[in-house]
C-alpha cells in the first residue's frame, strides 16, 4: 500500500485494479490508506466539512420496486405516504434547517417523477429557500428537461438523483426501471446547468468491483458531488436480512471514492450510524461532509453530536 503515498501527492485518479485493491486494505495498513485519502482531500478542499439537509417533501406510495426503500409500494413497510407539501412548508422546513451551519437544503420527493404542478412548488419556494442562507436543491425523480430548467431559472442550483449501484449489479435492486434511466436524467440535469449530486447506496449484496464499478462512471460524468449512503435495511423490503457493512469497509469504500474521483465532493449520509464509534474517521477516509438531520425516513444523529463531532476535530465547517 505504500505506492498509496506518491499517488496521493500528485493528486491522479487510481486505475480500477488500484480501487479495488483499496477496498482489499488490511487493518494493519488502514493509516497508510487514511493518509492518502486525507492528503487529496485536504489539497483540494483545505481543513473544512460541508454539510448539508433534506427534507421529505412527498413520502411513500412509489410505483417503483427499488429493493432497499421503504417508500415503495411493492413493499410492506410501516412508512406513512402524504403528498407533496407546499411551497410555505418547504420554506419553513429550510428555515429550521439554516439554524444549523449547512450550505445546501435539499427537496426530495418520493416516486418516479413529479408533475408540473409539483415542480411549479418547488420553483416558488427555491427564492425564499435561498434567502434563508442556503443553496436549494432538488431530488424530484426522473423528470423531464424543461421542468430541469424551470428548477434552474427559479434558483435551485443542484439536482440529486443517485445512480445507487453499478450498471453490473442494478438489476439486481430493480425492475421497473434502468441504471441508463437514471443516467440519462443526470446527463439532462447537467446539461440545462444544473450541478448534479449523484451517489449511491453500498451494502446491498454487491461485490467490491462493482462499489469502484460505480466510483469510475461517476468519475467518467464529472460529478461534483457524491453522497455515500450506507444501507440500512427497512423491514419490509428485499434487503431486510442484510448485515450492516463492517466499520473498515465503509472506511474502505470512502476512501476509495476520494481516490478515484479526487475533485468531487464526498458527503457521508445515510447509515454513517454503521461507523459506531469510528465516525469521527470519515474526514481522514477522505469525505468532504456529511448529511445532518434525519433522512427520508430513518432519523439520523441529533445535530448538536455531529457539529461537536466536528469541533473536535477543529475543522472549519460554518457556512460563510
Amino acid at each position: 500500500m505504500h505506492w498509496l503515498r506518491d499517488r496521493s501527492k500528485d493528486g491522479s485518479t487510481l486505475s480500477f485494479d488500484e480501487a479495488t485493491a483499496v477496498l482489499e486494505t488490511k487493518p494493519e495498513d488502514m493509516p497508510i490508506l487514511m493518509f492518502a485519502a486525507s492528503e487529496v482531500r485536504r489539497r483540494r478542499f483545505g481543513n473544512s466539512a460541508l454539510l448539508c439537509s433534506i427534507m421529505n417533501a412527498r413520502c411513500g406510495a412509489c410505483s417503483e420496486d427499488c429493493a432497499f426503500c421503504a417508500q415503495s409500494a411493492h413493499h410492506q413497510t410501516e412508512v406513512a405516504s402524504y403528498p407533496m407539501v407546499s411551497a410555505n412548508e418547504i420554506v419553513a422546513a429550510a428555515r429550521s434547517a439554516a439554524a444549523n451551519p449547512i450550505d445546501h437544503f435539499g427537496v426530495v420527493t418520493s416516486g418516479a417523477a413529479v408533475s408540473d404542478a409539483e415542480v411549479d412548488t418547488v420553483c416558488a419556494a427555491a427564492p425564499e429557500v435561498k434567502q434563508a442562507g442556503v443553496i436549494p436543491c432538488a431530488s424530484l425523480g426522473m423528470i423531464g428537461e424543461d421542468q430541469l430548467r424551470r428548477l434552474k431559472d427559479s434558483g435551485v442550483a443542484r439536482y440529486h438523483h443517485n445512480l445507487e449501484t453499478a450498471r453490473s449489479f442494478f438489476p439486481r435492486i430493480c425492475s421497473t426501471h434502468s441504471f441508463d434511466d437514471r443516467l440519462s436524467t443526470v446527463r439532462l440535469a447537467k446539461s440545462v446547468g444544473l450541478e448534479v449530486c449523484c451517489g449511491g447506496i453500498f451494502g446491498m449484496g454487491e461485490s467490491p468491483e462493482q462499489r469502484v464499478e460505480l466510483a469510475v462512471t461517476l468519475r467518467d460524468e464529472d460529478v461534483r458531488s457524491i453522497p455515500l449512503n450506507f444501507l440500512a435495511a427497512i423491514p419490509g423490503t428485499p434487503v431486510e436480512s442484510l448485515e450492516p457493512m463492517r466499520p473498515l469497509d465503509i472506511l474502505k469504500t470512502v476512501a476509495m471514492f476520494r481516490l478515484v474521483c479526487p475533485t468531487a465532493e464526498i458527503k457521508v449520509c445515510a447509515g454513517r450510524r454503521h461507523l459506531r464509534d469510528l465516525q469521527s474517521m470519515f474526514l481522514y477516509a477522505g469525505a468532504t461532509g456529511i448529511m445532518v438531520g434525519n433522512y427520508l425516513t430513518t432519523a439520523g444523529r441529533p445535530v448538536e453530536e455531529d457539529i461537536q463531532l466536528l469541533k473536535d476535530l477543529e475543522v472549519d465547517f460554518e457556512r460563510t
